[in-house]
């Protein structure tokens, strides 16, 4: 039987996946060539991207909350839920940190900001500094003190995930201890969360004219011929994505005896969905729906899946390790080996909280820049140009990262039924 996820999103359907695809790609298309032809029009689409986006941010928050409260509630045994959630955070401890290494070593090897010669003194930081002015939490007990909503319904009205992740965990623990009496709240919620997948299937009919608009606004505001003057470290950093996913990742998913790039067709909705608007919460229901017809159990997709869209930001520690070693070669900075391996520490704690600030990898890298000092925050001025254009792959490479970390922590648990995710990959009919 289908889940409750799927069967509202549809997504056991061959006959709407192609169309959705198809569509979202092609106003990916029209979008690049409206914003190259016609700049000033194509940044007058914006509304329709940020619209798509904020339509689905609006269903975030209770998804993730209706989601990780049922999973945790579901499972009964608190012992059980916090055995998938230690499992989960160990595998993301190891991911994250190999990403962070793979980025350093790769930025070593080319060295894409070694011709740039840039100084601190010749840069305008008047951009950068407009940026970073949003109020955002300083210090590691800061950071921690900003995952505690202030009150209940504050948690949803933020726009701060890791508090809906926080707030979803503590309902979940409460009902697993009220016994036979959690039944009726936990059949509340499954039906909420129907709801709100079936809200989630109308708002994805405008999957195309969001990505159109968000990309035409990208291409029209910074212009394609913005990409030469760093197109060896964009160049860099995609490959590096590319390598993560099929090496590091692909191995991973072959040890479970299943393949990469049939992982990727199966996801290929998703993935385009997230190209067109750089954001990598637009896939997060389709995606958790997905991985339930997989074959993963439904209670370790609902608690691993949140909680990796906060923890487990592999593509994100790829380019902050990128940026940050970037910045560091076209200002000349020589970093010692002691210095770089604090960059890493930092960043390894850091990279958690990226998911709930605006501005994403790049308000966490000024961060990092000015907790370490051996790098100037002033030389991110250099990225500010292409930094939106690097968003796609950082977000493509999070969402992989976390179907990979669920399917493996579903296999870690013997929660994925490995027949049936072969049988579907291949496309071929299952007997469920």
């Amino acid at each position: 039987m289908a889940s409750t996820a799927e069967q509202q999103t549809n997504l056991g359907n061959p006959k709407r996946g192609p169309g959705l695809y198809a569509q979202v790609l092609f106003a990916i298309a029209l979008g690049v060539l409206l914003g190259w032809l016609r700049p000033s029009l194509g940044m007058a689409m914006k509304p329709l991207g940020d619209g798509f986006v904020k339509l689905i941010k609006m269903v975030i928050a209770p998804i993730i909350f209706t989601t990780v409260t049922g999973g945790i509630a579901g499972m009964g045994d608190l012992k059980k839920a916090g055995r998938v959630g230690a499992k989960a955070v160990a595998y993301f401890e190891v991911m994250t940190t190999v990403a962070l290494v793979v980025g350093l070593a790769i930025v070593h090897l080319v060295e894409p900001g070694a011709g740039v010669h840039a100084s601190v003194s010749g840069l305008d930081t008047s951009a950068l500094d407009k940026t970073l002015a949003a109020p955002r939490p300083h210090g590691l007990v800061e950071h921690l003190l900003a995952i505690i909503p202030e009150s209940f319904v504050g948690a949803f009205t933020g726009g701060d995930v890791l508090q809906v992740l926080v707030l979803g965990v503590l309902t979940g623990i409460a009902l697993s201890s009220l016994g036979p009496k959690k039944e009726g709240i936990l059949s509340l919620l499954e039906q909420t969360t129907t709801a709100l997948f079936a809200i989630v299937g109308i708002v994805m009919r405008l999957a195309p004219i969001g990505a159109f608009g968000a990309m035409a606004f990208t291409i029209g505001k910074y212009g394609l011929g913005t990409l030469g003057s760093l197109a060896k470290l964009m160049g860099t950093f995609y490959a590096t994505a590319l390598l993560f996913v099929f090496v590091v990742l692909g191995t991973v998913v072959r040890m479970l005896g299943l393949s990469i790039v049939k992982l990727l067709r199966y996801l290929r909705e998703e993935l385009v969905i997230v190209l067109g608007t750089s954001s990598s919460e637009s896939a997060l229901p389709r995606l958790m729906a997905k991985l339930e017809g997989l074959g993963a159990s439904p209670e370790v997709v609902r608690l691993v899946v949140p909680t990796g869209y906060s923890f487990n930001l592999d593509g994100t520690c790829i380019y902050l390790t990128m940026a940050a070693l970037f910045v560091a070669q076209a200002l000349d900075v020589r970093l010692t080996l002691r210095d770089e391996a604090t960059l890493l520490i930092v960043l390894l704690i850091t990279s958690k909280g990226a998911a709930g600030v605006t501005g994403s990898g790049f308000v966490t890298l000024a961060a990092t820049l000015a907790s370490t000092g051996n790098i100037p925050v002033a030389g991110l001025t250099l990225l500010l140009g292409v930094d939106r254009f690097m968003s796609e792959a950082r977000a493509l490479t999070n969402m992989v990262g976390n179907a990979v970390a669920t399917l493996v922590v579903a296999r870690w648990e013997n929660a994925l039924d490995v027949d049936r995710a072969k049988s579907v990959l291949d496309d071929r009919p299952t007997t469920s």
